[in-house]
């Protein structure tokens, strides 16, 4: 049986967690545990995720981030720590639950079925047959940001901001996260462009899979604003200009 920690950077989420979801989420042949990541939260959120952890600490952990670093911070510091655990694959998990967990098998079985894959993420493709909900504004927006991230890595990515990620525990991911991000807005794609780096263009996108999420919402109370999109222009210019071939 394999196991997967999946991170779940938490702030200001006591009223959206869906407590219920994270107790019932499992997936047949795999062990799944959470670590919960609270960002220097200003509600209710530190109790709720304790309150959790102290009902199952097999299943659930809380790693307290005093001050609010931004998701950025909080996942790296997330993958830190679950690296520490003995399990195969650790992933990232947006607390909204925009993606259901019963997306998360489809993750997993890439993962077992093709060993040179390191990276699966979610891939919101609006597809006939599948229930992808985002308001236009940010689909539009989404988009452009898409295409100007294809061209900055050199790779035909589609998707690179879907919340829900899962990743091979290896070495490699090990010295991804080992040092914070550049960017607060658009770590994912930073996250691609330190695989380029350690591996190369051609290795990377061999080890990169897409996956197309049957379901995906937008949910009340994002803290994704339209203005963001300008921020993480600037962030794409500093990551490009920071990871450029050498």
């Amino acid at each position: 049986m394999s196991r997967l920690t999946l991170v779940v950077p938490c702030y200001n989420e006591e009223k959206r967690l869906d407590a219920a979801a994270f107790r019932s989420a499992a997936v047949d042949g795999h062990d799944v545990d959470f670590l919960f990541v609270n960002d220097g939260s200003r509600d209710g959120t530190l109790r709720l995720l304790e309150s959790l952890r102290d009902e199952n600490p097999k299943r659930f952990g809380v790693l307290n981030l005093e001050r609010n670093s931004g998701k950025a911070e909080a996942v790296r510091r997330g993958f830190v720590a679950a690296m520490e655990r003995d399990v195969d694959y650790i992933g990232f998990w947006d607390a909204d639950l925009a993606t259901p967990f019963t997306e998360l098998p489809g993750f997993l079985d890439v993962l077992e079925t093709r060993p040179a894959i390191q990276i699966v993420m979610g891939a919101r493709v609006r597809l006939l047959g599948r229930e992808i909900s985002r308001r236009p504004a940010r689909h539009y927006f989404g988009r452009v940001g898409a295409t100007l991230i294809s061209s900055s890595l050199g790779l035909a990515v589609y998707d690179t901001q879907c919340g829900a990620k899962v990743f091979r525990r290896n070495d490699t991911l090990r010295e991804v996260f080992a040092r914070p991000f550049i960017s607060r807005w658009i770590f994912d794609v930073e996250i691609i462009a330190r695989y380029v780096q350690l591996l190369g263009r051609d290795a990377a996108a061999a080890s990169i899979y897409e996956l197309p999420v049957m379901r995906w919402h937008d949910v009340t109370g994002s803290k994704v604003k339209s203005h963001d999109f300008l921020r993480a222009l600037n962030d794409l210019r500093k990551i490009k200009r920071a990871y450029r071939k050498r």
